[in-house]
């Protein structure tokens, strides 16, 4: 399948520029002046734009310093001002290149959201605005992760990450042939490249890989959106808007002959909770996970060892955000589930693999398995799909994890995959 930079005719674009790539106003005038080539060599861009740098977590950090409440109204009146405010200016720098550009906020351009505050869920989108002005040759630049609530009509804001989500809503709406995610980084890597100097680039990963991999750590491009992405067919372009290099591209089908192993991933941002000496009777885990459940605590790993002598350990991960709750819960319970006690261990990490390949290749957990005990690194947990395994290892010991697996499955070579 050729792609699009190399293919005859016009090409309809979503084109989402992060708060990296808006940064300050030179980035601003370098993303006017591509987007403007774009325009120049027939395409049709549709611009999505989130706050420009860091100006979300500072609009966070005043209101923390003014209210103790932050009703949730007003915290997505407050955040979605940043997105507001980098598009307007991007359109300021496309008209002085003699691009015809109007700037859309999430309700003008139809992006239609259930009511709860910053965290809202798309709906529907009704993009006829922003269509408008593609047929009249002007570039639409929209305001990301915002939109407007069907029952009260109030602005909503969709969370982090949620541009990406905006961006793609917008593909699919319009009919365009790709959406492309311009962030700092050149595509999605076989690891982190600041922790394995050899990490290749990602070529093309199919959307099975891409939501194991977020799942797993990888921050961009943002879950929903590739969920998104995966549900109605957007072909996604992970590319850099520093180098504006071909990226990774993230849709249906992979590489012909898959890989084994596609990339090695490490997350840090999970704690380890074990409830421990839990009488061995059916129900028991049920009410300590109802709980946490409806205090809306993200449980990811759970294990639960062999019962010796009518007792057992339940362990499970939760974000560190999550932890004082989960904690809390487990501790107020303890007397309820029989337990001998709570313990919390913050200094762990989860290291993955992941790879469309390994369903068709056994020996892949036996190789992982080895490579870690000839590190000295003990595995403490272990949680599989049917192309990841992960498993929990100190935090000390994650980096060198990563290192000796990118080696032993062979991503270490030159080029990109």
């Amino acid at each position: 399948m050729c792609r699009l930079v190399a293919c005859r005719g016009v090409a309809l674009l979503v084109q989402k520029f992060g708060g990296t790539s808006v940064a300050d106003a030179e980035r601003i005038r370098s993303v006017a002046d591509y987007v403007g080539r774009v325009r120049k060599r027939g395409d049709r861009p549709v611009v999505v734009v989130s706050a420009m740098g860091h100006e979300t977590d500072d609009l966070l950090e005043v209101a923390a310093k003014v209210s103790r409440t932050r009703p949730g109204r007003e915290m997505d009146m407050l955040i979605t001002a940043g997105e507001r405010k980098a598009m307007a200016l991007l359109c300021m720098a496309l008209h002085d290149l003699g691009v015809p550009a109007d700037s859309f906020t999430g309700s003008q351009a139809g992006v239609l959201t259930n009511g709860e505050h910053t965290q809202a869920k798309i709906v529907e989108l009704r993009p006829s605005r922003v269509q408008a002005a593609l047929d009249a040759g002007r570039v639409p630049v929209v305001g990301g992760a915002q939109g407007v609530s069907t029952d009260g009509h109030e602005v909503t804001f969709l969370g982090r990450g949620g541009s990406d989500t905006t961006a793609v809503a917008l593909a699919k709406a319009l009919g365009a042939d790709a959406c492309e995610l311009y962030t700092d980084v050149s595509g999605v890597f076989s690891a982190d490249p600041r922790v394995v100097p050899g990490a290749r680039r990602l070529v093309k990963v199919n959307y099975e890989e891409m939501l194991e991999m977020n799942a797993a750590g990888c921050p961009k491009p943002a879950m929903r959106s590739v969920e998104f992405a995966r549900t109605h067919g957007v072909r996604l372009h992970v590319r850099s808007s520093f180098t504006w290099e071909p990226g990774t591209w993230v849709e249906k089908e992979s590489a012909v002959e898959q890989p084994i192993v596609s990339a090695v991933l490490s997350d840090q941002s999970e704690t380890k909770l074990t409830v421990a000496g839990v009488p061995d009777h059916p129900g028991v885990a049920a009410k300590l996970f109802r709980a946490l459940a409806d205090k809306l605590v993200n449980v990811d790993m759970i294990e639960q060892n062999v019962s010796l002598h009518g007792t057992t350990d339940i362990s499970f991960t939760v974000p560190h955000d999550d932890l004082a709750v989960a904690q809390q819960i487990a501790t107020e319970m303890q007397g309820e589930l029989g337990a001998s006690g709570v313990f919390a261990d913050p200094e762990i990490a989860t290291v993955s693999i992941v790879g469309a390949g390994m369903k068709t290749h056994p020996g892949v957990s036996a190789t992982m398995f080895e490579v870690l005990a000839a590190e000295g690194i003990n595995i403490e947990m272990i949680s599989t799909s049917a192309i990841r395994l992960t498993c929990v290892v100190s935090a000390a010991a994650a980096d060198r994890a990563v290192v000796a697996l990118h080696k032993a499955f062979g991503l270490d070579t030159e080029g990109s995959l």
